[in-house]
């Protein structure tokens, strides 16, 4: 009976630890605006955009209609703002799992 318990608990011990570990990922300040009005980035449309130690990218997972009026005077088109965000550059893009806006001071 020893022998079963031991082997199942060495079973589940080993399982739980060959599970793969998600990498947690921090959120970080970070310029936001229109890319074409504000950073100059080639593109069709006013799209959002974040840069990260002076590089552009373009962001998927949020637009910049989901933050008010892009063309407010406080708007991503007309101003820089700052950002919390959370996610990862991938192909050149910022891929985006949290976007906050932050107060202006």
């Amino acid at each position: 009976m020893k022998k079963i318990v031991l082997a199942t608990f060495l079973f589940i011990t080993a399982t739980i630890n060959a599970q793969d570990k998600k990498e947690e990922i921090k959120p970080q300040i970070v310029e936001a605006a229109c890319g074409q009005c504000q950073f100059n980035m080639k593109g069709y449309d006013c799209d959002l955009a974040v840069r990260i130690d002076g590089k552009s990218y373009f962001v998927d997972g949020t637009s910049i209609d989901s933050h008010g009026d892009a063309h407010a005077d406080d708007g991503f088109c007309a101003t820089i703002r700052k950002a919390e965000v959370v996610g990862k550059i991938v192909d050149n893009r910022f891929k985006v799992t949290s976007f906050k806006v932050l107060p202006k001071k």
